[in-house]
This record gives structure tokens, C-alpha cells and sequence, in this order.
């Protein structure tokens, strides 16, 4: 199919992309999907208590259900007690990411032949493959559209998406031809991998050509095509983009008022994973809000106590084919103690503090951020984890830590292939094996080191 589509001329490349999605979103948008999203909107302005009712149900309900069909968890809870409420999951153990990875065949509770496999890159440099029952992906899909809903997006209404999709061909780039089309649901694809200057007013004219009423992706690419805009003074008309749905990276406020004040809109922060995290959502109000309806969040301190301030453990009610049951998911949130007036009565955070927003530089392809970093790992096995460092222009360094029983020469391949598709093919890459990668001073692990941002205008 790869080899169909490199070679195809750019109507049928689309084609095929539209083709891709039909048979992807009948899997999202079947079934229950219609069911959830009617549900979660007649949910929208349940008061607390019924929220933590329903809370409560959803945990116990899934507690029972992984004793049942996770060897993993069966093993760690025969030695607990009966979980009845939420209140009780200080019981459980903590689950890290290497637990999960290490033990994931344990885990499943579904063949993948039964289920969605997500493969997740993973920002702190650990891979995953987790499998969705079709309920529990349409669920989750059902809760997003849901939120988006809000501010009048639909499925079909013209979408700017920013996402690690690598669907260019060299015809492309010698035409500054940046992007692919699915015309049947209206979606381009605008390519996060050729973020550079010299790039960036071909994606503003087309942009601004396209009219799309929304836009979906990595904050990072869209923060620098904004601030080629007004650094070059190209005015992008308003009225154009209803609203801005950032994914896969933290929004500092800085990032957020330079691409409201470009687009003239208004972005709508949200968190998830794609190892299926509950979801955090944020309101009209620009509030964020802890959707107890997907699942348990904790913010516990060093000690694994309640804190104001700390790392979020979760509990997803949507993830029934991997289970993750208190996981400690590597993101950092800080609570607030205020309610909001929007109507929504899920808690409140103040910030998410996690992801850290680091990114590589390419003379060829300019930043690669985060997100598309983390999706190195894509269909590459027996990496356990990497740090990608860049002290030159010229050279980038991966330490890489890998699981030898698992780790081949084609997953090297690969994982160099993927990388290339980012930087381009003049910088020199050297991989470096190594037994561990220390975590910084404070405790966090970072995948990308980048000691050149001094150098790059």
C-alpha cells in the first residue's frame, strides 16, 4: 500500500487517505458511538455528587473486571481486600510505564484480532501497543467530539490537522506542496516535519486558501506558523477559524496568546494519551476540567500522598482491553481549589505541568517537536527507551536503551528511518547504546536534550 501510494499522482494519494479514514472512522463511529455521544451531552451539567456516583460505579465495576481477564492484575490483586468506591484505590498498587510495558501480554484482557491497536510513541521515550475494545474507542471518541462539540465542530466541517502523518513525496516539496487533502470528510493534512522559514508562507497562503474552520494538532507547529506571520507581517483574515483544538503537548500561555492573537480565535485545551488516559477538558470558560466520567485522576507527592501540586496517577474507565489501574503516567498537574460558572461541575485543575515542549532542530527540515519525536518509536520493537541530544547544527546523538530479546537490525532500520523522515538526510545521526539514561535533577526523564536553541533564530 506504501509502495502504491509514493508512486501515485496526488488526486489518487488523496483518494487512498480518504479511503484510509472511511474504514478507520466506521471502527470510531460505528457501533456505540451514537449512543455515547447522546449520552455524555444529556451528562453535561451533572452536579458532583452524582458525578462521583457514577465514578464509583465505573471503578468497582472495572476492578471486578480485570480480576477476571488480566493475568497481571489477577496476580497483583489476589492478596486486597474488596475494592467498593474510588476511596479505596490507595489500596491497589501503582503501575509505572515499565511495568506496564515489561508485563503488557499479561495485561491484555483481548486478542488483538478482537480490538483497535494503538501504537503510542510515547513522550518520555518508552514504546507501547495497547489494544481498545471497538466499545471502548468509540466511547472515547464519543467524549472528545463531545467537547469539541461545544464550539460547533462536526465531523465533515473543514479541518487544518497537524499531526505526525508522514504523506509528502520529494514531487511534493519541489512543488511547496506541504500537505495532503481527504476531500471526503474535509480534512489536510498540513506536514509537521518541514517547519521551517523558508517553508512556512507556502502553509499561510494555503491556509488562508483552504479556509478551514478548525484546526486539530501539535501547538508547536501551529505556534510557528503563526509567528512566521506576524514576524513576516501576513496578515490571516478573521473570522476564518472558529476554534483551536491543540493535541499531544503541553500550551504554555505564551504559546497560547501568540496563536489566538494571529488566528483571531480562540484554542481549547485538552489532555489525553494515546495509551487511553482519562480526559481532562477545558471549557468555554477556559477552565480545566477533570472528566470523571473517564476515570480516577490522583496527584500524589514523592511519597505517594494527596498533594495540591505533584504526578498524576490514572485510572481509566476506556480502556478495558489494556487496563491501566493507578499508572503513573510521567505528566505532572497542579489541582485548584475554584468551581466554575460554565455549568460543567467535574474539579478543576490549574495546569498541566508535564510535557516537556522540546524540540530538534534540522537545517533541512527545521523544528521537529516533541510529539513527532515521540512517534520515532512507531512500529519499532525492544526499545525500552532513548534521549535524543543535539549539541551542533550539524549532528544529533540518540542514546538508546533496548530490550535485547526484542530488538533486531529491522527495528534499528526502522527506528532510523523514522527519524530521517524527520531531520532530512544531511545531519549525521550517531546511536549510542547504553545500559540506562539518568533522570534529571528533579526526578523527570527527558527525551530530547536540545543545547543549541541559542543558535537557532
Amino acid at each position: 500500500m506504501n509502495k502504491l501510494y509514493q508512486k501515485s499522482p496526488a488526486f489518487v494519494q488523496n483518494a487512498l487517505i480518504s479511503i484510509f479514514n472511511i474504514l478507520a472512522y466506521k471502527k470510531r463511529y460505528g457501533g456505540k458511538y451514537a449512543y455515547f455521544l447522546k449520552h455524555f451531552n444529556k451528562n453535561k451539567n451533572l452536579t458532583l455528587d452524582e458525578l462521583i456516583k457514577i465514578q464509583d460505579n465505573r471503578f468497582v465495576s472495572l476492578i471486578d473486571y480485570v480480576k477476571n481477564k488480566s493475568p497481571f492484575y489477577n496476580e497483583k490483586y489476589s492478596d486486597i481486600p474488596d475494592i467498593s468506591k474510588v476511596k479505596d484505590i490507595a489500596k491497589l498498587p501503582i503501575i509505572t510505564k515499565e511495568e506496564l510495558r515489561r508485563n503488557i501480554d499479561k495485561v491484555y484482557t483481548i486478542k488483538k484480532s478482537k480490538g483497535i491497536v494503538s501504537k503510542t510513541g510515547g513522550t518520555t521515550g518508552k514504546s507501547l501497543e495497547v489494544i481498545f475494545t471497538p466499545q471502548n474507542m468509540q466511547e472515547r471518541f464519543a467524549m472528545l467530539d463531545n467537547f469539541r462539540n461545544q464550539f460547533e465542530y462536526k465531523l465533515g466541517k473543514k479541518t487544518a490537522w497537524f499531526s505526525g502523518k508522514n504523506l509528502l513525496t520529494p514531487k511534493d516539496l519541489k512543488r511547496n506542496r506541504y500537505w495532503k487533502t481527504d476531500y471526503w470528510y474535509k480534512v489536510r493534512y498540513y506536514s509537521t516535519f518541514h517547519i521551517k522559514g523558508d517553508y512556512l508562507k507556502y502553509y499561510i497562503e494555503d491556509l488562508i486558501k483552504f479556509k478551514p474552520q478548525y484546526f486539530v494538532g501539535f501547538s508547536s507547529t501551529i505556534y510557528e506558523i503563526a509567528k512566521y506571520g506576524i514576524d513576516n507581517k501576513i496578515d490571516f483574515p478573521k473570522g476564518i477559524v472558529k476554534a483551536i483544538f491543540p493535541t499531544a503537548e503541553t500550551v504554555n500561555h505564551s504559546t497560547r496568546n501568540l496563536i489566538e492573537s494571529y488566528f483571531k480565535t480562540n484554542l481549547y485545551d485538552q489532555y489525553a494519551s494515546s495509551e487511553g488516559a482519562p480526559f481532562i477538558f477545558e471549557c468555554k470558560n477556559k477552565n480545566l476540567h477533570l472528566e470523571m466520567q473517564s476515570g480516577v485522576f490522583e496527584v500524589l507527592d514523592d511519597n505517594d500522598l494527596p498533594a495540591q501540586q505533584g504526578r498524576l496517577v490514572v485510572t481509566s474507565f476506556t480502556t478495558y482491553g489494556t487496563p491501566l489501574i493507578r499508572y503513573d503516567i510521567q505528566d505532572r498537574v497542579e489541582l485548584s481549589d475554584e468551581r466554575c460558572t460554565c455549568g460543567n461541575n467535574n474539579p478543576l485543575i490549574k495546569q498541566i505541568l508535564g510535557r516537556i515542549d522540546d524540540y530538534i532542530y534540522s537545517k533541512e527540515t527545521g523544528k521537529i517537536n516533541l510529539g513527532n519525536i515521540s512517534n520515532t518509536l512507531k512500529d519499532v520493537k525492544g526499545i525500552v527507551k532513548f534521549q535524543a541530544i543535539q549539541e551542533s547544527l550539524e549532528s544529533i546523538l540518540i542514546k538508546i536503551v533496548i530490550d535485547n530479546e526484542v530488538f533486531s537490525q529491522k527495528d534499528e532500520k526502522q527506528f532510523l528511518s523514522n527519524w530521517r523522515d524527520r531531520i532530512g538526510h544531511s545531519m549525521k545521526l550517531d546511536l549510542e547504546f547504553v545500559d540506562d539514561i539518568p533522570v534529571e535533577k528533579s526526578g523527570k526523564f527527558r527525551m530530547v536534550k536540545n543545547n543549541i536553541k541559542h543558535l537557532i533564530t
